[in-house]
């Protein structure tokens, strides 16, 4: 069976565009193929984080995996640190990595910004170590965003690099799975800019920690445009605000944003809003719900991260073992 890994950072609060964009495909995806998600809890390390606050975000990303419907009895749910493997593998990867490769890297560019002298080391290594993520189970397909889909290209090239070198066909060629019309929610404040948990307004976001009274309160404060909704779809392309909340609503409701607008063409927006609350509500206030049940016992959701860090273990010191033996490095 085709094995599947993918993973979130740990920052902040999720919110919708995680749900949509990820979360929700990632629970189709688990009946598909062998299903490894991981909290990865490394990545975030490239930028300052209290440890106590860290901590939370990994259990409540775990919580919200969880509620979102994937199954901690038929996938494998971790965090990254828990499998040292990632690390072991991400500086034999560097080792065969070329640095004009990174420096192709725009992620980083955009990150680093005017400051790339003062930038540090893991996040320049960033895309070596999530590639190590994916290679160190041979995962054959991965569902990235469309930016992380420059890191998979590059994972790509580093499993076909190490392959060549050591004239071996052992790593598959992950294969990128990007699900989904709704993969780019925008921002409840600014239909130009993606939905975001950095964002300073927490009024540009609905986080899946969100009540339904919450829900609702931000989807009425959303920003509109004096336009009734229009007929056709692309009619919407020069109305970001417009076209955001027509996708998130047909993102929800699993129909086409034409099939949307067919329900609710010439309308106002002040109807149209309230059917979003009403379908908003009904689907993401039972994974609060959830969630909030699931933190509410932090023990029982660290022994969930046990049980799956002890699965992805047995498979990625496998691997790495395999790696050493290839490699010529001595191991246990």
């Amino acid at each position: 069976m085709n094995r599947i890994f993918s993973g979130m950072q740990p920052t902040r609060q999720l919110h919708l565009g995680n749900y949509l964009g990820a979360l929700r495909n990632w629970v189709s995806l688990q009946d598909q193929f062998e299903s490894i998600f991981c909290i990865v809890d490394l990545h975030a390390l490239t930028l300052p984080q209290d440890p106590a606050v860290l901590l939370g975000n990994t259990r409540e990303v775990t919580a919200a995996y969880i509620a979102a419907g994937i199954d901690p009895e038929r996938c494998v749910i971790f965090n990254q640190a828990a499998v040292a493997a990632h690390s072991e593998l991400a500086w034999i990867l560097s080792c065969h990595t070329p640095m004009g490769w990174l420096n192709r890297m725009t992620q980083f560019k955009e990150k680093a910004g005017k400051h790339r002298e003062n930038a540090a080391l893991g996040l320049y290594a960033y895309p070596v170590l999530m590639a190590a993520d994916i290679l160190v189970y041979k995962a054959t397909h991965v569902p990235v965003g469309e930016d992380q889909k420059q890191h998979l290209e590059l994972a790509r090239d580093i499993a076909g690099a190490f392959n060549r070198n050591y004239n071996q066909e052992f790593f598959p060629l992950p294969e990128p799975q990007i699900l989904g019309e709704a993969t780019r929610v925008m921002s409840l404040r600014d239909g130009t800019k993606k939905m975001s948990k950095s964002d300073e307004s927490d009024y540009s976001r609905i986080n899946l920690t969100d009540d339904a009274d919450t829900i609702a309160l931000k989807v009425r404060k959303a920003k509109t445009d004096p336009e009734p909704l229009p007929e056709k779809a692309e009619d919407l392309e020069k109305r970001p605000e417009a076209d955001n909340l027509v996708t998130i609503y047909s993102a929800l409701a699993d129909i086409s944003k034409q099939d949307a607008l067919d329900q609710f063409a010439g309308q106002q927006f002040s109807g149209f809003k309230g059917a979003l609350v009403d379908l908003a509500v009904a689907k993401l206030a039972p994974i609060s719900t959830e969630m909030n049940r699931l933190m509410s016992d932090v023990g029982e959701i660290d022994r969930i991260l046990r049980i799956g860090a002890d699965k992805a273990n047995a498979i990625a010191a496998a691997n790495l073992a395999d790696i050493k033996d290839i490699i010529g490095l001595l191991r246990p």
